[in-house]
């Protein structure tokens, strides 16, 4: 379920889940742009091997050093929204700053 959540959120920028899968999804989305930060071989298969796209892979390997090369962190936003209608659950909308 998280590699297809991180998948999508890496693909669109912005992915709506519950609050308790976008702290998870947190982790491993800084995890793989940390990944990307570092463009080594070793660090890109790492990323292919997780995140199911390959074309995606290449894509963000490229464009993090531009855009994300001046942090050290926090590369993910999480902003709480309404909860859930039917269960109450508490949502979240989790986005690439």
């Amino acid at each position: 379920m998280l590699r297809g959540l991180t998948t999508q959120l890496i693909r669109s920028g912005r992915v709506t889940t519950t609050k308790a899968r976008a702290k998870a999804l947190r982790d491993e989305a800084e995890r793989m742009i940390g990944l990307a930060k570092d463009g080594s071989l070793a660090a890109r298969r790492r990323a292919m091997g997780y995140i199911y796209d390959k074309q995606l892979v290449h894509s963000l390997f490229e464009k993090a050093a531009d855009r994300y090369g001046d942090r050290n962190g926090g590369y993910t936003r999480i902003i709480r929204t309404i909860r859930r209608r039917g269960d109450n659950a508490e949502m979240a909308i989790i986005e690439l700053v």
